[in-house]
Formats: C-alpha cells, structure tokens, sequence
C-alpha cells in the first residue's frame, strides 16, 4: 500500500516549471475567482505567509511558476516575490484601518489631505499598529480600502 502511494505522481508532476508573468498570474487569480462557489472566498487562494497556492492555479497556468507571487487577504492586491513586504503592510495597515473606524466613526487620515493619505499618528494614538511602514497608503472611496496607489 505505501508503496502505491509513494509511487503516486503529484498533480504537480505533470505541469513545467516555467516564468509566469504578473499580467499571467492575474488572470489566472480572476478566471478561478469566477469559477469559485459564492460561499467560497477568494483567500482560500491565499497561504498564512500570503503566497499565492499556484497549485490550485494549474487548470489556468498550465505550469508552476518559478517565482512566487503574494497577495493580500484584505484586499486581494497581487505582488511579486520583491514586493512581498507590501502585501505584509498593506494587510496591517488595512486591519488598523477597519478598527479605527469602527472605534472613532471616522477615517484615520491626515487633517484636510485631498488624497486621503493614512495616517500612522492616528493608528499609533489607539496602538493599532506597532511601527509605521515604509510606504505611503490612501483610503479609497470603495469600501474604505487601503491602497498604495495615490489618487488622481
């Protein structure tokens, strides 16, 4: 019997190892969101250190990537290996967020910025985080997401 099963090949076996390109690795991340049961969310995709589990990506890639890919379980932001550290902060900066709000009623932005720029000071006074990123975050209009993007 363990024989058979050391003998079984992995799903993983039959695929290349290949360069996935981002623009790849996000379409393959919206077509299985498409196919995924409504009750399912999308962070079933998403492993405890925010690597994206390709393995469940291969009906789509048709390969595994040689590199890995991050997201984040907040809001679904997809970065490369590099810039995995922004997958990190963006989900601790999105928590704080989402905890200030729902304690002061109000957005933790800087007085009177035009951009909605986060701001740390505000997060910091209620400890909701421990030490400020390294990187700037905007709250968007949509759901009071965080973003690193700046708005026009």
């Amino acid at each position: 019997m363990w024989r058979k099963i050391l003998l079984k090949k992995k799903p993983e076996d039959k695929h290349p190892v290949k360069e996935i390109s981002y623009a790849q690795m996000k379409k393959a991340i919206q077509e299985y969101s498409l196919e995924l049961p409504k009750n399912i969310p999308l962070q079933v995709l998403i492993k405890d250190d925010l690597s994206v589990d390709h393995t469940l990506l291969l009906p789509y890639l048709k390969a595994i990537p040689k590199k890995t890919f991050y997201m984040s379980k907040e809001t679904y932001d997809l970065f490369e290996e590099e810039e995995r550290h922004i997958a990190v902060a963006l989900d601790q900066v999105q928590r704080a967020v989402d905890q200030y709000i729902a304690q002061k009623k109000s957005l933790p932005i800087i007085d009177h910025d035009p951009y909605r720029k986060v701001s740390f000071f505000k997060l910091e006074q209620l400890n909701l985080i421990q030490e400020r990123p390294e990187i700037d975050f905007f709250i968007t209009d949509q759901e009071y997401l965080v973003t690193t993007k700046k708005p026009q």
